[in-house]
């Protein structure tokens, strides 16, 4: 069996989408750090699209990993030319195959920072692209500032050191370009952040600030740093895919993607040196991406909360299996026509009640088998985003909460780590322990979860958030979880 590469690409059958366009004519615009999953199967494929329609071929890709574990990543994608298998798996058991061939190199910057860092310099590359995932940003979970204590950002700022991180790299880039008289590339965040653009300014402005203060002010007056939303649930490769690739394609991809059909890019109009032409592949460029974000948080983030504690809880593994249950998918609904959509300003272009029905119908796709584990990971960073400003702001204009403030008691239940049939739940959580030990002393302290200030502020002295998630709680001990949508299924 041969492995994918440039060689086989013309032996993988017909009905596998190849690249139309010659690679070996392309030149690379693009250096992007964190090439998993969600890169290769939203903004690669944007470019690849692009590509294949004859156009952006001076935008390529050269991906960089910084993390040890992405050596495995560089080995992969040496051995296969950058080039691997996207494959779209639709609700009705449909599956839309390609090979995506806009990464076209693959730099290991542990191996070697300078190669990295000349690259970025290189007056060819006119964005430098991330998706390393929050922790990546290096920001302070409660007070929200660059965290200069990291050992790593330590090592970086010291005198001729070879930089470890993303932000020793990128700023001994921009540094090296300020040096030759060269514009800056925009620095273009594709996590799933709020403020995306405005946190990698300040994160990266702080850290160019303690390294060289006349280079933060530069950083700070020149470079682009826009905001961007993005979407589409892409679940964590797995044997069965890599199986997959063998069977039905006749190759040996060591790393394919699988996805959903639904994809969206929503990005700041905001460049130094220009940008590919995305709006002709669906890009939306706009002015202000707050009104999407808070759309995507709000909604589709939040309601992956909704259902996950509840679901795990009630005994289901996977994403499909509570959003197929009509109680798991009235209450989200309930949710979100209820308690989010007020929140929420007018976004420019989007039917909301066609997009809260489309989510229901994402959730529901089989044949993506996300697991609510994927989504009841690192709750403690997420829920204070995406769901306490719905509750916060439903406080302040006198809306409805009972289902956000039950979203909250699902979670405190969850990390008591039994679900309802005795079986452990593994609490993934950069808190965990004391997150635990809370939830473990909640039935004789009901409001103990509560009493974690960084996480929940001052809502634990709101007597109205404070009564609805203690029905809530007392519920779910009592009846558990179903029991507890089907009373919230029966309120206004």
């Amino acid at each position: 069996m041969a492995t994918l590469s440039n060689y086989t690409l013309s032996s993988i059958p017909g009905p596998v989408s190849k690249p139309a366009y010659n690679r070996s004519r392309l030149t690379e615009g693009i250096v992007h750090f964190g090439v998993g999953g969600f890169h290769r199967a939203h903004q690669a494929m944007y470019l690849d699209r692009l590509m294949n329609a004859g156009k952006a071929h001076d935008w390529a890709i050269c991906g960089v990993g910084v993390l040890p574990g992405d050596a495995r990543m560089k080995k992969v994608m040496d051995s296969q030319d950058c080039l691997y298998t996207l494959t779209v798996k639709h609700a009705d058991g449909t599956r839309q195959a390609g090979v995506i061939g806009s990464i076209t190199s693959y730099l290991f910057a542990p191996d070697n920072p300078e190669a990295v860092i000349e690259k970025m310099a290189s007056p060819a590359i006119r964005i430098v692209s991330l998706t390393v995932t929050e922790g990546g940003y290096n920001f302070h979970h409660v007070t929200g500032k660059f965290n200069a204590d990291n050992p790593d950002v330590v090592h970086d700022l010291q005198p001729e050191a070879a930089p470890r991180t993303t932000f020793g790299l990128i700023t001994a880039a921009l540094a090296r370009r300020r040096q030759r008289g060269l514009a800056p590339f925009t620095v273009m965040s594709c996590d799933n952040i709020q403020g995306n653009g405005d946190v990698a300014r300040e994160m990266f402005t702080a850290f160019a600030d303690l390294k060289d203060p006349e280079l933060g002010e530069w950083v700070r007056g020149n470079v682009p740093f826009p905001n961007s939303m993005v979407d589409r649930i892409t679940p964590v490769t797995t044997d069965e895919d890599r199986l997959t690739a063998v069977r039905e394609y006749g190759v040996e991809d060591a790393w394919p993607v699988v996805c959903e059909p639904f994809e969206q890019w929503v990005l700041e109009d905001h460049f130094s040196l220009g940008r590919p032409p995305l709006e002709d592949v669906g890009v939306q460029l706009v002015a202000d991406v707050e009104p999407y974000e808070l759309m995507k948080l709000r909604l589709l983030n939040a309601s992956h909360q909704g259902m996950c504690y509840f679901g795990r809880l009630a005994g289901y593994t996977y994403a499909h299996e509570a959003a197929q249950d009509p109680l798991f998918a009235r209450f989200l609904l309930d949710y979100m026509n209820k308690e989010a959509t007020p929140t929420l300003e007018p976004v420019p272009g989007i039917d909301l009640d066609s997009y809260k029905q489309t989510l229901i119908d994402r959730f529901s796709n089989e044949h993506i088998r996300d697991t609510l584990a994927r989504l009841c990971a690192e709750s403690s960073d997420r829920i204070p985003k995406w769901l306490l400003p719905v509750i916060r702001t439903n406080l302040e204009r006198g809306g409805e909460i009972h289902r956000s403030a039950a979203v909250v008691a699902s979670w405190a239940r969850y990390a008591e780590g039994l679900d309802e049939q005795g079986n452990t739940i593994d609490v993934v959580d950069r808190i965990k322990e004391p997150l635990m030990a809370a939830a473990a002393r909640q039935r004789q302290e009901p409001l103990a979860f509560l009493s974690n200030r960084q996480v929940f502020g001052d809502l634990a002295d709101n007597e109205l958030f404070i009564r609805a998630y203690s029905e809530a709680l007392n519920k779910l001990h009592e009846g558990g979880a179903r029991a507890t949508l089907g009373s919230l299924a029966s309120q206004p």
